[in-house]
């Protein structure tokens, strides 16, 4: 198994949350870029202000490492517009791939048509520039009934909206790995939780995100059906392979 193709490479820290200097964070981001071109990984996923020094990067080296970018991180409660003003920034800085937060707390208080709605214009704008959207629903957030019905949502609606042809450009994705959580509990991807939406969102395509930092934990992932890994430890995964 070439297990780099399975892995979004993420560095999603501002400066101020590293508490070091722009110029600082901006060399991580590069470092990362090295990283990502070495070992061949799928994607690396970043910053929108990040995209064009990293796009530069990628085309000197001639790699065919793909740019992904979030939107409306880490909250995800912007409005529709909001979220898709931003997207199409990301698009035009050359993004590859753009991971939504969805509002999950307009869907715990169960606004399914805002959900809906935004679900709609999100791939439509992303499929009209042939990108990749990924979803990322916040676990942690959820309840296991919860992830259950917004899995089986994202699905329902990509189907009837775009068609089963276009279930492969769309990803159901666990996490943005800054929620907070109560005593210290898990607030990115379980075994748990990715089988729950593996067995609910399939064949829309599937990420599992935050706390996925060993090559045995993403074996398991990749074994319950996740599509993609997004990982700040990508090289100590790839380098026990």
């Amino acid at each position: 198994m070439k297990i780099n193709q399975y892995l979004d490479a993420t560095y999603l820290k501002t400066a101020l949350q590293a508490g070091i200097s722009e110029q600082e964070n901006l060399q991580k981001v590069l470092q990362l870029a090295e990283e990502a071109i070495s070992y061949g990984y799928k994607l690396v996923m970043i910053r929108s202000k990040y995209i064009s020094k990293l796009k530069a990067t990628l085309t000197l080296a001639n790699a065919k490492v793909l740019i992904g970018t979030v939107i409306d991180f880490p909250e995800g409660d912007a409005s529709i517009e909001q979220k898709l003003q931003e997207a199409k920034k990301a698009i035009n800085l050359g993004a590859d791939e753009l991971d939504f937060v969805i509002n999950y707390k307009a869907f715990k208080k169960g606004n399914i048509d805002l959900v809906t709605k935004e679900v709609i214009a999100c791939v439509s704008l992303c499929l009209a520039h042939d990108k990749i959207a990924k979803f990322i629903i916040e676990v942690a957030a959820l309840s296991n009934e919860e992830i259950i019905v917004i899995s089986q949502l994202l699905k329902q609606v990509v189907l009837q909206e775009f068609g089963e042809e276009n279930a492969k450009n769309v990803f159901v994705k666990s996490s943005t790995g800054f929620f907070k959580t109560e005593v210290n509990a898990p607030n990115g991807a379980t075994l748990e939780n990715m089988m729950l939406i593996a067995k609910n969102a399939k064949p829309l395509k599937i990420k599992a995100a935050g706390g996925v930092r060993d090559y045995e934990t993403a074996l398991k992932m990749i074994s319950l059906g996740v599509d993609r890994i997004g990982t700040s430890s990508s090289k100590e995964i790839i380098n026990k392979e």
